[in-house]
């Protein structure tokens, strides 16, 4: 389970120097701007959930003029920096809040476009159940997320060094679909691709992932201080990943997509009345 207070306290500490070592987010949101290129949609209402610094939420106000963009994270310092960033073109409305509870009318938005924010959820079918209340009918969901794999060299590290959790859970992409059929999307697809990031040394793996806030705040972590042993450990059984002088950093990305139905039809129910059954039967 993810704390929800501590991943808000340690994304709106990053909110200053997030930009400055999210090279990963930037790339996978590139790729999923790159999937929404081929869908013909033109949203009255668009959704950034989960905008962060709000890169994403620059391009889609570029791509969709007409548009009302809304940009939404849990961190207040994120939308600062969303707010700074539209000096520079039409500001965005901004929303604080969290994706699992989202303060948004049934039937408001035509395109909700999130990446890299639901694997902060605890749980999925809640937070899919909020998207599709929030769609209107046709309207779109496209989202990235991460997968088991990720950062499985630190997780396996950390493992090996002292057995705790250091490394937050991620779902697989099967689960996440299943998730969006509970929900009640229509036409779900899944996809993955994996991205091997590299690094010197696993310090400065460390250094980036704190800057960037997604250092493991599950309420399962270890909650003592990591001396400095422990850190030595990890750091040694980190070494035996490393390949042409440097330490990878896996990453397996999940995209989706999904729609929101049209119309879902209720089930059909036959009434007989009691009397015509007596005298069926009598």
């Amino acid at each position: 389970m993810i704390d929800k207070q501590k991943a808000r306290l340690a994304f709106s500490r990053a909110a200053d120097r997030y930009d400055e070592v999210a090279v990963l987010q930037r790339e996978i949101g590139n790729r999923m701007l790159e999937r929404l290129e081929l869908v013909r949609i033109k949203p009255k209402t668009v959704l950034d959930l989960g905008a962060g610094t709000g890169v994403a939420t620059a391009e889609l106000i570029r791509r969709y003029p007409r548009s009302r963009v809304l940009a939404l994270d849990f961190a207040l310092p994120m939308l600062f920096q969303v707010r700074a960033r539209g000096r520079r073109f039409r500001k965005p409305h901004s929303l604080c809040a969290d994706l699992e509870q989202l303060p948004l009318a049934d039937r408001s938005v035509d395109l909700i476009y999130s990446n890299a924010a639901i694997q902060w959820s605890n749980d999925l079918e809640q937070t899919f159940g909020e998207l599709i209340r929030i769609l209107k009918p046709g309207g779109l969901l496209m989202f990235t997320t991460f997968g088991p794999d990720t950062l499985k060299e630190l997780r396996e590290a950390w493992s090996e060094a002292d057995g705790h959790s250091h490394v937050s859970f991620f779902p697989d992409m099967h689960d996440v679909g299943d998730a969006l059929v509970r929900a009640r999307f229509a036409e779900p697809v899944m996809d993955v691709d994996r991205i091997t990031m590299t690094y010197e040394s696993v310090g400065k793996l460390m250094r980036d992932l704190k800057i960037l806030g997604a250092h493991n705040v599950t309420q399962g972590r270890h909650r003592g201080l990591t001396g400095k042993g422990r850190l030595q450990a990890m750091s040694r059984a980190y070494e035996r990943f490393r390949a042409d002088g440097l330490l990878p950093a896996s990453y397996e990305v999940v995209y989706g997509h999904a729609w929101a139905p049209v119309g879902i039809e209720e089930p059909k129910v036959t009434t007989v009345s009691l009397d015509g059954i007596s005298r069926r039967f009598s």
